[in-house]
Formats: structure tokens, C-alpha cells, sequence
């Protein structure tokens, strides 16, 4: 029987094979993730836009850890703490921990939304905003 730890382990392991489907697979039809630098978006198009911002991913897990006070609905939480070793498509390589927080409905062993923590801060002064969207050019005026 799958569990939502499975849930997770599997989805870090597609996030490490940089697998897009998979990853897509593990959320709910409907799933969000919530970003630090896109902010909230369907988990479809938030992992279609980090596949054209990657060339590979290393993640390595520090822990994990489960809801010890699940919401009133029966809603879990299951939180992963790791390393992210990040090769962007330009080939710059980026490393930072952080937190993802996915939360699962009651009975269900796809994942709702997920929350990503971590300080953007140093990730924004070494690679800038990845997911910007290239700069619209301006015609001056006559």
C-alpha cells in the first residue's frame, strides 16, 4: 500500500532525475505548488517551466519528516528537508537546502499543493531570475 512518505520519496527521486511526468504525477489533477519565485501555479505548468530553466538536478535528502498535527479534515503534511545541487541550462551549477512542504487530502496519496521554502536571497544575486520572462524590447515614441 502506497503512503504519502512513498509519495514524497518518489517525487524526489524524479526530482533528482530531473523526470517532468513523474513529478507531474505525483500531485492531484488540480495540485499547486506554491514558489518563492513564481509564486503559486498549477503543478503542471510549475514543473514544465523548471524543465526549460534546467539541465539536471542532484538531490540529496537531509530528512523527512510527517504532519504530528494533521488538519481537522485529515489533511497530512509531509515535509522534505535537502540539498539541491542545481545544473541551470546555461550550465551554471547552483547549491542550496531547502524545505518543500506538500500537504495531501485525507486518503489520498497524490500530492495536494506543495509549499517550497527556502532564502532566495543568495540563489537571486549568484543566478539572477531564471524564470523571468525575456525582456520586451521598447520602441521609443515619435
Amino acid at each position: 500500500m502506497t503512503t504519502p512518505l512513498d509519495t514524497v520519496r518518489t517525487y524526489l527521486a524524479h526530482l533528482h532525475a530531473s523526470h517532468t511526468d513523474g513529478l507531474i504525477a505525483c500531485f492531484e489533477d488540480d495540485g499547486v505548488v506554491h514558489s518563492p519565485f513564481l509564486g503559486t501555479m498549477r503543478a503542471s505548468d510549475f514543473f514544465k517551466k523548471l524543465a526549460q530553466a534546467s539541465s539536471g538536478s542532484v538531490i540529496t535528502v537531509l530528512d523527512l519528516f510527517a504532519s504530528a498535527q494533521p488538519e481537522s479534515g485529515g489533511a497530512v503534511r509531509i515535509a522534505a528537508y535537502f540539498r539541491y545541487d542545481w545544473t541551470l541550462n546555461d550550465g551554471r551549477e547552483v547549491t542550496f537546502t531547502c524545505v518543500d512542504v506538500f500537504t495531501f487530502d485525507a486518503g489520498s496519496t497524490r500530492i495536494r499543493d506543495m509549499n517550497i521554502v527556502y532564502d532566495t536571497h543568495p540563489l537571486r544575486e549568484e543566478v539572477g531570475d531564471k524564470y523571468a520572462p525575456d525582456p520586451v524590447t521598447t520602441v521609443p515614441r515619435p
